[in-house]
């Protein structure tokens, strides 16, 4: 093979197993079980391993989850994702003990817009409305106008005042997305999940070769060569219920692999193909894969780590959210 050729990976698919599903481990019990003695409840994002999703109270999206657990009378939220979604769930909970498996769980994305530099531009540009997708960090939320979610993004920037540039934080990907549906304008943060830009159009054409009748359907953190081969553009909360109304019984799935165990789980009679890369037949972001079943009970059993947020700069954070829902 010349060094130019390209591998071909074979594209993992998921199906239905749930005749074969094997009983719960013992540690998997012994999570279940602290969970009730420490009065707790368990979050495990839509990106996380199988066996945590399995004993999880609630899988889905950050922002969504957080919600979920700020309803609930757990006094204790355990946070199977990344450092950016456990400080959501405490800036919507500041009562409750918000622990996160592993503190090292980082976010590309969020990272990509450190606060102090946020708050730099803001100074230079001061009439400018900054827009911050949910997926940054406490300090961020803290600093811009208003917050969105993948799924109400297009939303939120149509209510912005006609009158304002607004700067997009920290996504570009899915901020050129939401100018194309809206036809606004915006200055774009240059940050991006590592993980989504993985997906090229070279490799996800060879995939639709393999897998000719399966619709496409793409997060917007993908780049945009990626997007425009996409039948359905859409964030993860939003893939559940396009692939279930959808007639096709396979889709090939173009964000983070751990999604498909969602599907399949929620729609156990169809078929998800998960998108390959240019460089591995998957595509796992190795921060949510930081949190293992180990680790979980860890964060159960002591407490720890826990996240703590300055209350200044909790509730500043939290302003921006309860913005987005009065637009929502």
């Amino acid at each position: 093979m010349s060094a130019t050729e390209a591998v071909v990976f074979e594209p993992l698919v998921f199906r239905n197993q749930d005749e074969n599903a094997e009983r719960l481990s013992s540690m998997q019990e012994e999570i279940l079980q602290l969970k009730k003695e420490r009065n707790a409840v368990l979050l495990a994002h839509n990106y996380q391993i199988e066996p945590i999703q399995r004993i999880a109270d609630y899988v889905g999206d950050s922002l969504g989850l957080s919600y979920q657990a700020a309803d609930t009378d757990a006094e204790v939220i355990v946070f199977c994702g990344v450092h950016f979604m456990a400080e959501t769930a405490k800036i919507l909970s500041p009562d409750k003990t918000v622990v996160l498996p592993d503190l090292e769980a980082g976010c590309s994305l969020s990272d990509s817009c450190p606060a102090d530099k946020l708050a730099a531009y803001k100074e230079e540009n001061p009439g400018v409305y900054v827009v911050a997708y949910v997926n940054c960090s406490a300090a961020v939320k803290a600093l811009c106008d208003v917050v969105c979610t993948s799924g109400n993004a297009v939303k939120i920037i149509e209510q912005v005042p006609a009158d304002r540039e607004i700067l997009f934080v920290p996504d570009q990907n899915l901020g050129q997305w939401v100018t194309d549906q809206t036809g606004r304008s915006m200055r774009l943060w240059p940050g991006s999940c590592y993980a989504h830009v993985l997906f090229t159009k070279q490799s996800i054409e060879r995939c639709r070769l393999q897998h000719p009748y399966a619709p496409v359907v793409a997060h917007p953190e993908c780049v945009r060569t990626v997007r425009e081969l996409a039948d359905e553009v859409c964030s993860t909360e939003k893939m559940v219920s396009f692939c279930k109304d959808h007639p096709s019984d396979a889709f090939i799935v173009l964000t983070e692999t751990g999604m498909m165990h969602r599907l399949v789980r929620e729609l156990p009679e169809k078929t998800f193909v998960a998108g390959p890369t240019d460089h591995c037949a998957c595509n796992d972001c190795r921060f949510m894969k930081r949190n293992t079943v180990e680790k979980l009970r860890d964060a159960l059993r002591d407490l720890h780590p826990v996240i703590e947020i300055p209350e200044d700069i909790r509730a500043r954070a939290q302003l921006p959210i309860e913005r987005m829902l009065e637009w929502s």
